[in-house]
This record gives C-alpha cells, sequence and structure tokens, in this order.
C-alpha cells in the first residue's frame, strides 16, 4: 500500500535512551512508524535494536525521551499498556512453551471463552487451522512445541502475535531460523500484514531481504540513528547500509584462507541414527572444512548430534587418529576432541544467568587451573584475551549472559570451545542471526583454527557462506549423504538441485 507520509505517524519515539550501570545503550534514538508501513531497523549486534525494541514493548525503561503512540505521549510503557495500546512483538528469543500444542501457545493467556468462563477449545482450533492454511503453513496445530523444528516454532510465534490484531508489529530477526523458501514465505507474508494496514517495525541482519520489502530503513550504530533512507523503488544500495552499520566500508562475504590439507583427522564409518536409516559415512582432513547442506529438516543436525553423543545412534564406527573411539555421550565427545557449537546457542549452548566468565570457563577450567579449591578471581586473566580478540561486547566479564545481544552471546559459546582447545570443531549455523562485521570475525576464527590442525564439520543454511568456507561440502536429504562438493561444483544451484532431489548436480 501507499505510505502517506504527509500524517502523522502512527509511533514516535522521541530521544530514547537508555542506561545500563553508567553505559549508554541508547543515545538519544528518535524514530517513527506509519500506518501499513514496514520500517526496517539495522545495526550490527550490540548497536540497541532490541533494546530500543524492549522500550517500546515496556519491558525496559527508558532513562530518558518519550513514545508517542497515535498522538497521544508516554513517558514510558508497561507490557500490559503496549499490548492494549496495539503493540506487539515477536522476539527473536524463544518465548514458548514446549510441554504445550501449537493452539495453546497461540491463545495462552488470550483464550477464547464462553459466558461461563469455559475455555471454546474447538473455536481456537478451528481459527489456529484457518491462520495455517491461509499462511500456507505446515504444522498440526495439535503438535506439541517441543516436537516441533526451530523454523516451526517461529512461525507459531508470528501466528501468535497476529491473533490479538496488533496495530503495530514488532519482527525481530523472522527469518533467522530458516531455509530460503521458508523465508520467502515470510517475506511474502509480511507484505500482507501491512497491506491489512499494520505497521510493522521489522530487524533483521538480511540486507537482501531488507531491500526487498523495506519502505524505510533506519540505521543505528552504537545507540544512536546514522541515517535513515526512503526505499520506494526497492533500490537502496546494500553497500551504503552495510558502511553505516559498521563505520568503514566491509567486504561481505570472506574467504576462507587456501592452505594445505593434512592427513584424515575425523573418521565416520556406516553411522545409523536408527535401525531403518541410511548408512552414514565420511571423513575430515586437518586444516579442512567440510561444510554440511540441505533443507531445514533433512537431518544434518541430528547427524552431529548422533556424532558427538547428544542422542543415541544404533550403530555406526568413529575413527579419531585411524583410533576408534566410543561416544556414547556429550562427556565422551569432549574427552575425545569434540567441540559443539550448537544451533539453538540460548537453550543448548549457555547458562543465561551466569556470568561471561562463567560460560567460558564452564568446561575446561580443571585443565587449566589444579587443585582441589578454585577462587574464581583467578579466572579473568585466563580468558581476556580470548575475549578481546573476539571482540565480545560486554559491560565486564562478570555481566549474566542473558543480558547481551544475540551475536555477543553466539561469540562467548564460541570462546567457551576455543578455551577448552579442541580438535574436531562442529559448528551448527554459526553465524545464524549475526551481523556483518561479526560474521567475518567468526570466519577469521574458523580459518585460524584450521591453520592449527584442527578440522571443522559446518552445518548452514547460509549459501554464500557453504562456497566461501567450504572445502567440501556434503549434501543431507531424507537423513542420509545424497551427495559431495567440491571445488567449482560448490554452487549454489547445484547444492539447492541436490538438497531438492531435483537431479544429480553436473560436472
Amino acid at each position: 500500500m501507499d505510505i502517506d507520509y504527509n500524517n502523522n505517524p502512527i509511533l514516535r519515539m522521541n530521544e530514547i535512551q537508555k542506561e545500563f550501570s553508567g553505559v549508554y545503550a541508547l543515545s538519544g534514538i528518535t524514530f517513527d512508524l506509519y500506518r501499513g508501513e514496514i520500517h526496517c531497523l539495522v545495526g550490527e549486534n550490540g548497536a540497541g535494536k532490541s533494546t530500543l525494541m524492549k522500550v517500546l514493548s515496556g519491558a525496559y525503561r527508558p532513562t530518558a525521551g518519550s513514545i508517542e503512540v497515535e498522538g497521544k505521549s508516554y513517558d514510558t510503557l508497561t507490557p500490559n499498556l503496549s499490548k492494549e495500546l496495539g503493540i506487539n512483538i515477536v522476539y527473536q528469543e524463544n518465548d514458548l512453551v514446549a510441554s504445550m500444542n501449537v493452539v495453546e501457545n497461540i491463545y495462552v493467556g488470550n483464550e477464547k471463552a464462553n459466558r461461563f468462563g469455559f475455555v471454546k477449545f474447538k473455536d481456537m482450533l478451528e481459527e489456529t487451522q484457518r491462520q495455517i492454511q491461509e499462511l500456507d503453513i505446515q504444522i498440526n496445530p495439535l503438535t506439541k512445541i517441543e516436537n516441533l523444528s526451530v523454523s516451526d516454532q517461529q512461525f507459531v510465534k508470528i501466528l501468535k502475535a497476529l491473533s490479538v490484531e496488533p496495530k503495530v508489529l514488532i519482527m525481530d530477526e523472522p527469518t533467522s531460523m530458516f531455509n530460503v523458501e521458508d523465508a520467502a514465505k515470510v517475506l511474502k507474508l509480511t507484505k500482507t500484514i501491512s497491506e491489512k494496514g499494520i505497521s510493522i517495525i521489522y530487524i533483521s541482519h538480511f540486507l537482501n531481504e531488507i531491500q526487498q520489502i523495506a519502505d524505510r530503513v533506519t540505521v543505528i550504530r552504537d545507540g544512536a540513528v546514522v541515517n535513515t533512507y526512503q526505499n520506494k523503488n526497492r533500490d537502496i544500495a546494500i553497500a551504503t547500509i552495510t558502511t553505516d552499520m559498521v563505520g568503514r566500508p566491509v567486504d561481505t562475504f570472506y574467504q576462507k584462507e587456501k592452505q594445505p590439507i593434512g592427513e584424515v583427522l575425523l573418521e565416520v564409518k556406516d553411522l545409523q541414527l536408527k535401525k531403518d536409516s541410511p548408512k552414514i559415512s565420511f571423513q575430515v582432513r586437518k586444516g579442512e572444512i567440510v561444510g554440511f547442506a540441505g533443507m531445514v529438516g533433512a537431518g544434518r543436525t541430528e547427524i552431529v548430534r548422533a556424532l558427538t553423543g547428544a542422542d543415541s545412534k544404533y550403530g555406526g564406527e568413529i575413527r579419531i587418529h585411524g583410533k576408534k573411539v566410543e561416544i556414547k555421550n556429550p562427556r565422551d565427545s569432549i574427552r575425545e576432541g569434540f567441540a559443539h557449537i550448537t544451533e539453538d546457542r540460548q537453550k543448548l549452548g549457555l547458562m543465561l544467568h551466569n556470568s561471561v566468565l562463567e560460560n567460558v570457563t564452564i568446561i575446561g577450567l580443571r585443565d587449566k587451573i589444579k587443585g582441589f579449591f578454585v577462587q574464581i578471581k583467578k579466572f579473568p586473566p585466563y580468558v581476556e584475551t580470548l575475549i578481546s580478540d573476539l571482540r565480545v561486547k560486554t559491560p565486564s566479564l562478570w555481566t549474566e549472559a542473558v543480558y547481551l545481544s544475540g551475536g555477543n552471546q553466539q561469540k562467548v559459546v564460541l570462546a567457551k570451545w576455543l578455551f577448552i582447545e579442541q580438535e574436531i570443531y562442529i559448528f551448527d549455523e554459526p553465524t545464524r542471526g549475526i551481523d556483518i562485521n561479526a560474521k567475518a570475525e567468526f570466519y577469521k576464527q574458523m580459518s585460524k583454527l584450521t591453520k592449527q590442525g584442527k578440522c571443522i564439520i559446518m552445518i548452514s543454511s547460509d549459501m554464500p557462506e557453504l562456497i566461501s568456507m567450504s572445502d567440501r561440502v556434503l549434501v543431507i536429504r531424507d537423513g542420509g549423504i545424497d551427495g559431495e562438493l567440491a571445488g567449482e561444483a560448490i554452487t549454489e544451484q547445484n547444492i539447492i538441485k541436490q538438497a531438492l532431489g531435483v537431479k544429480k548436480y553436473e560436472n
């Protein structure tokens, strides 16, 4: 729909400041939103995007500034007031109840009831089924959240936010868990929502998405607005946005440094997840990055979880340096030299309410400091250089991980495994939901590991990442290895064709 910028905005945040322990996360941001507009908010992790949205949703009280909603001014919002004003948010973090099904999660706290107060579950189910069908989402509404994939859980969060018919919808990295096909559905859905007159604040690190759907783009850096751009003809320059985000020109993709590949470090032979699962065999050499490609649900994560003992396996053999090893649980895999940077950093990779220092040292501390009693004051010197090298933005080493941005949380997970100095690194969607600059830092660390003779298995749905960083790509389909690509055969077209089973790639 055409946006009328001559009228008053539906929402305006005026000179918003937010201070944490003397550090300003927001330094006087002014941001507005018009009816039916898709206003994209971009910036590096730690730039202040999530903090600004938490002020708007009532989770944080601003230190200074005001918020205008439909012409009425407020010094601060509470979560309840924000919702009453028609503001709803789809958080990047998971806020669903794992033991409840899809319908129950969508309507929890907002149940449909008859005049006697009894919940009308059938009505809620029918409404959910209607929404699912209308949006072309392949989810059973009676499935428990714990049995859904990460991407399907994200769809449920979007459905939940839409169920209350908001005036303003905040979408925080809505496609970070999706493959290309599902991401396209979200973009189409976003446009449909805006055409109904709902205003959208869209936060994403995928700048191609921003270019496709934004009416305007605001770039923030270090808690302040750098620029706001009109995107009427969908021709905004990605290079311009990138430069604004980091304060200097940045190469979009980082190329793995070429180096000799050594002897076989890891060999997997006839690995089976279940009795009727396909047998999986592959090798990874010293200094090599082997990419695992495939559609969501193809079985990539399941393979590495079985490999590291996080899930049980039916059969198969694992050899490290030619020696057969037995891995029955994650502790065994750590002992044998595995490091597993998981897809879900918050649930599986971090202790959110423990400090950055405790998270980094939790596994490897005993190898560094001997003795029965260990004083926590001795920890910092062991991790300060590592935290500095990874450029983790944190007020201190004692800050709880929950207060860091998503990208900095991911860096802390990486720091935990770099601290312990393992040989075999598994990166499951390593740069999902982090900014361009942080991606480059991750890639440099991965190249550094391979220079040291380590090997890496990298699961990724990011095509440029797979193509630029992988020495070989194994395409996973229906729980097994459907093909291998190397050299010039590693192209987006070949990967997608193989993953979809359209036809075999051509050399």
